[in-house]
């Protein structure tokens, strides 16, 4: 194992975040899968200390727990009571009983504490029951998502209120995006929601602040579609041609960095009269990892979204056993190489970086998309490291 650092910095969170990203599919009980381990512990410590996440009130802990689960609001009848009960205590107007917080516990795993809070009282500012000044309002004042005023907390309502309204009011609220389901809980674990709930509004109010020329028409996204982004990689300003590309047929590309405690990579949103909205994070700043982001987010578009408003966020580090999640992957990955010219080339066997050229040039897609292609499915992350684009892409957004 590599000498690892302590993280004292934010310098030295980012650092260990990226280490992180690299080490993400390596093999418990080897030197890199311990590194892993380890970065992980410091990234935690690090993140407890710095970005201290409040005790959530029974509603937010609910509803966060509907969100990774896949819950609907009447799945919560069998442990809360009737459809009007379930919206009551969800309002926050119906305080949680013992036997409620009983059968939450026992069936949907959410510690008794936290659900036996007294619930905030709902009203125009409450947020639903969200207590306001639990969002990272000095980081996302610092970001410019919200005005950097005195007092923060005392005028939490009103900040959050505003981002709220510019991502859509109601809307945007009841749109707020599921978790994938998957297997490996450890990274985000402590994942903040109001934290992930910010980051999607920001998303939201920066598309409805500068929306696309053109209305988006169901039907524009398909795998024929996925691959004209595709092929826009190829040029060295291909991230900023794909932003623009979409915004000429009614979808909003935005770019946020994630905060921390939420680690995901993209969101999909489509809310009822406003544009599709595809936010990237850019966690890896990769010219490989940008275009599978993308398609992926688009594929939610175009195979999940027509006709319906909906929202995915998604971490790709993490198996999920979503069907629309493996759909999504389906469509981006054939957009980028098709499985049938993959399984032909053998590119893995002898992955030179002049074969990877060669077959990027027929395929008609950047060399970074195959070198990536090959780290993934060989688990290699040290192969073609040069190829793959590292802190090409967030410097595009940032200059355009």
């Amino acid at each position: 194992m590599v000498n690892v650092r302590p993280i004292r910095t934010e310098a030295d969170y980012e650092a260990a975040l990226a280490r992180v990203a690299e080490l993400m599919d390596a093999r418990e009980g080897t030197s890199e899968g311990e590194e892993l381990d380890v970065l992980v512990d410091l990234v935690e410590v690090y993140e407890d200390k710095h970005f201290p996440m409040g005790y959530p009130d029974p509603v937010a802990a609910i509803e966060f727990c509907m969100d990774q689960q896949g819950l609907a609001p009447r799945d919560l009848v069998p442990y809360i009571g009737s459809r009007a009960r379930v919206s009551e205590v969800l309002s926050g107007k119906r305080a949680i009983t013992m036997s409620m917080a009983r059968a939450l516990h026992e069936h949907l795993g959410i510690p008794a504490g936290v659900l036996l809070q007294n619930p905030a009282p709902a009203d125009d500012t409450s947020l639903t029951g969200r207590d306001a000044d639990r969002f990272p309002l000095k980081e996302m004042a610092k970001r410019g998502w919200i005005p950097d005023v005195p007092d923060l907390k005392g005028r939490a309502s009103e900040l959050v209120a505003g981002l709220l309204g510019r991502a859509g009011g109601t809307d945007a609220l009841e749109a707020v995006p599921m978790y994938r389901k998957h297997d490996h809980q450890r990274i985000n674990a402590k994942t903040d929601p109001y934290a992930l709930r910010a980051w999607c509004w920001q998303v939201l109010a920066s598309a409805n602040d500068d929306p696309p020329p053109v209305p988006y028409r169901p039907g524009t996204v398909t795998q024929e579609f996925l691959g004209e982004v595709a092929r826009l990689s190829l040029s060295e300003d291909g991230p900023v041609q794909a932003r623009d590309f979409l915004a000429d047929h009614g979808i909003a590309l935005r770019v946020e960095r994630h905060l921390p405690k939420t680690h995901l990579d993209g969101a999909a949103f489509r809310l009822p009269g406003r544009p599709s909205v595809i936010g990237l994070t850019l966690r890896y700043d990769r010219i490989d990892s940008f275009w599978f982001c993308l398609l992926h987010e688009l594929a939610h578009v175009g195979r999940h979204f027509d006709g319906r408003a909906d929202g995915f966020v998604d971490d790709l580090d993490l198996p999920g056993d979503d069907v629309r999640e493996a759909e999504a992957d389906e469509w981006a990955q054939e957009a980028l190489i098709p499985r049938d010219e993959w399984d032909k080339s053998m590119i893995w066997v002898e992955p030179a970086t002049l074969n990877v050229i060669y077959f990027a040039n027929i395929l008609g897609v950047h060399p970074a998309i195959v070198a990536g292609r090959i780290r993934h499915e060989t688990g290699n992350y040290r192969l073609l490291s040069q190829l793959v684009g590292t802190g090409k892409v967030r410097e595009q957004f940032e200059e355009a």
